[in-house]
């Protein structure tokens, strides 16, 4: 980033409209007209101005899915302005994750990573009340959950479903966070932000809904991620989420099947 590209970073972050867009879309990325009526007090004209601010600064993707326009945050902005002034006094994280991204820019092929983003939508039915299905996704996911970030044996998950809650790998060396909390409506909904395996500069955020539908539970799975991605990351989490939920998380359920 250059001092103009700077610049028009601190523009957008001084409007507390704008500030409050970006804390929005962070954890629910949102069509245009959804994020104006966040704003009924303002008029349509004034937040599509603060939109296109944000655009400049780069802070804004946008993406067009039929007649909408889904809009995400891009925290590659931050990170550099962070790494500026912040990251040199304290660890090399950021440094790392600036190179990567001039390395890209500059045309390094071997890295293979992109500005783009992507949005997984899954639905499961899952024979079995949303209390069951819930108590399944929180308080029994180690039973089920197979991924790992350790390959030792004796790995514990546990997820806090309460705002700001941790869902967490620990084990003898170590631990892990699979997500953080950011909404939780007991047997209805839980929302989380999490990596998912993904590294850099990226932000993510992945929910599950709930619907009661007879004897079945209809699971409604969205994952939204945007940042710099590897292209294989959207195959990869689209096949991860139909294993884990419609094969691990189902077999759990319906049938009590515990994964080792």
């Amino acid at each position: 980033m250059n001092e103009n590209d700077i610049t028009l970073v601190f523009k957008a972050l001084a409007h507390p409209v704008r500030r409050r867009i970006l804390d929005h879309i962070k954890h629910h990325p949102s069509t245009t007209g959804e994020l104006v009526s966040r704003f009924p007090d303002i008029s349509r004209y004034a937040v599509m101005k603060h939109l296109r601010t944000l655009e400049d600064s780069q802070l804004l993707l946008s993406r067009k899915e039929g007649r909408s326009r889904i809009n995400y945050l891009n925290v590659v902005p931050l990170q550099t302005v962070h790494n500026r002034w912040v990251s040199q006094y304290e660890e090399l994280q950021s440094h790392n994750l600036l190179s990567l991204k001039n390395q890209i820019e500059g045309g390094n092929q071997m890295s293979g990573l992109v500005h783009d983003s992507f949005k997984i939508e899954q639905k499961i039915n899952i024979k079995g009340s949303k209390e069951e299905v819930f108590k399944a996704l929180t308080t029994d996911i180690s039973k089920w959950w197979t991924y790992s970030v350790f390959d030792g044996e004796n790995t514990t998950l546990t997820l806090d479903a309460k705002p700001g809650g941790l869902f967490l790998e620990t084990n003898e060396e170590g631990g892990a966070l699979w997500g953080t909390v950011t909404y939780v409506k007991e047997n209805e909904e839980l929302r989380l932000n999490g990596l998912l395996g993904m590294k850099g500069a990226v932000d993510s955020a992945y929910s599950y809904t709930l619907e009661q539908d007879g004897d079945y539970t209809t699971l409604k799975l969205s994952h939204h991620a945007v940042g710099l991605l590897d292209p294989e990351w959207h195959k990869m989490h689209n096949e991860g989420w139909q294993e884990l939920l419609g094969d691990f998380l189902k077999d759990y359920v319906e049938k009590g099947k515990v994964r080792s």
